[in-house]
């Protein structure tokens, strides 16, 4: 292990050069003539070159020898990643899903990219607007590999075993209750260190910011400056044997081999990053006399979509914190949404069904399916005292919200065999208690 270090600020102009080449950056401009250490210099878009500069994203790499230096792409088996929504009929139902299991090393071994597994999403990558939701479940590091994706930006939720993630910017350790962000293009490998799960939000043409604040003022929910960006690493690193860029395009696989390693980025600079976040530092906003706020209090990042005020997708956490609310019923409301909840739980148990929901699982509540408390936390939440309560202590439950009607693939639905079949039940308990005489 060498010490990881990070620069911190979401968005930032930043700046970066591995310390063993001092002085790698070019001074003054972008693209010298030659490049000190005679480097490649490369520039990488994240927006259009005409984008409001509030909005536009690029960094400048300075590499050894630069990306373009490999093999014909060829296909790549994909598994069961995919972005067809019509392999299986539409399912209106409220689903839920049992933790996915984590193959067992000697029968099956499964790197990052092997074992991505789309469970749901909409829209279509060639016209880039849409999303995807992935179940990543792995048990071995990717060996002289790495992944790039040219449809969007990776959302990516550990929910067991931490994630060392190598990218052209820099190394970033991801564990449990972080996040990471590995935004449209950026190559990246993955090493793990046992069974690992977690899951992953795609969304094709947009990338994530952090929401407008409102009448909340100046601060909370997020913080800027608690989000970090990796510092530069490179190694020089010739591979014979074939080193393997698989890339995402167009919903599907490709490979190309090079000899050398991608990660050979000596210095960079700019604002289109990698970028990482623990979810503890949250600023959890709430009421604090009667009823409940929206739950968009509790959005962490956003990807707009063309329509004001309506997203393309949202991450939301549902963080410890106090509930002091009166004469309010707690949990969650009933509700039926004209967007898109899936859920997924990292740790702990989640307040309103405390059983069937577990760490490693997930849910899909899809636009306007009416869902909410389970019974048995409806009764003690209707009779419980009200005075100050941690909500929520040891948990961390999550939430993807879509402006788009989700499709769930035919290994959500089937291949996986996770589906929770009894999950309407957990309502059918609930009664009547509606008395005309008593007001």
């Amino acid at each position: 292990w060498f010490i990881l270090q990070y620069m911190s600020g979401f968005g930032n102009e930043h700046v970066s050069e591995d310390p063993r080449c001092p002085g790698a950056l070019p001074e003054g401009q972008n693209n010298p003539q030659v490049c000190p250490y005679g480097l490649y210099a490369e520039q990488l878009s994240g927006s259009a070159f005409t984008c409001p500069r509030s909005t536009n994203k690029r960094s400048w790499l300075y590499r050894i020898l630069p990306s373009v230096c490999h093999k014909p792409f060829k296909p790549f088996e994909e598994g069961h990643l995919t972005h067809d929504w019509d392999e299986v009929e539409p399912d209106p139902n409220q689903l839920r899903w049992k933790p996915f299991e984590i193959p067992k090393v000697p029968q099956n071994k499964l790197d990052f990219v092997n074992g991505l597994h789309t469970l749901c999403g909409a829209g279509e990558p060639r016209g880039r607007n849409g999303i995807a939701v992935h179940i990543f479940i792995c048990n071995t590091s990717m060996i002289d590999r790495c992944l790039y994706n040219s449809d969007g930006d990776f959302l990516i939720v550990p929910q067991q075993g931490k994630l060392l993630i190598t990218t052209e910017f820099g190394k970033m350790l991801v564990e449990p209750n972080e996040i990471c962000v590995i935004q449209q293009g950026m190559r990246f490998s993955v090493e793990v260190f046992g069974e690992t799960r977690g899951y992953i939000l795609e969304v094709y043409g947009a990338h994530f910011e952090l929401p407008d604040l409102g009448p909340i003022g100046a601060n909370g929910l997020a913080n800027p400056r608690d989000f970090l960006v990796p510092v530069a690493w490179y190694e020089d690193r010739q591979v014979p044997g074939g080193y393997t860029v698989i890339s995402k395009y167009q919903g599907k696989l490709f490979a190309a081999q090079q000899d050398f390693s991608p990660f050979n980025v000596v210095a960079w600079h700019g604002n289109y990053t990698p970028y990482k976040y623990h979810l503890e530092k949250f600023m959890v906003i709430n009421s604090v006399a009667f009823d409940h706020a929206d739950p968009s209090i509790f959005t962490v990042l956003t990807a707009k979509s063309t329509r004001p005020g309506v997203a393309l997708a949202d991450f939301v956490i549902f963080p410890p914190r106090w509930g002091v609310a009166n004469n309010t019923f707690r949990p969650p409301y009933y509700h039926r949404n004209c967007m898109s909840e899936f859920m997924g739980l990292i740790k702990g148990h989640y307040e309103a069904k405390e059983e069937g929901f577990q760490p490693g699982g997930a849910s899909l509540h899809s636009m306007m399916t009416p869902h909410g408390p389970d019974a048995d936390c409806f009764e003690k939440a209707s009779k419980a005292k009200l005075e100050p309560e941690r909500v929520a202590e040891g948990t961390m439950a999550f939430m993807f919200e879509s402006s788009l009607s989700m499709a769930v693939t035919k290994w959500g639905l089937q291949t996986c065999n996770r589906l929770d079949k009894n999950y309407y039940k957990c309502w059918e308990l609930l009664k009547s208690h509606f008395n005309p005489k008593r007001k």
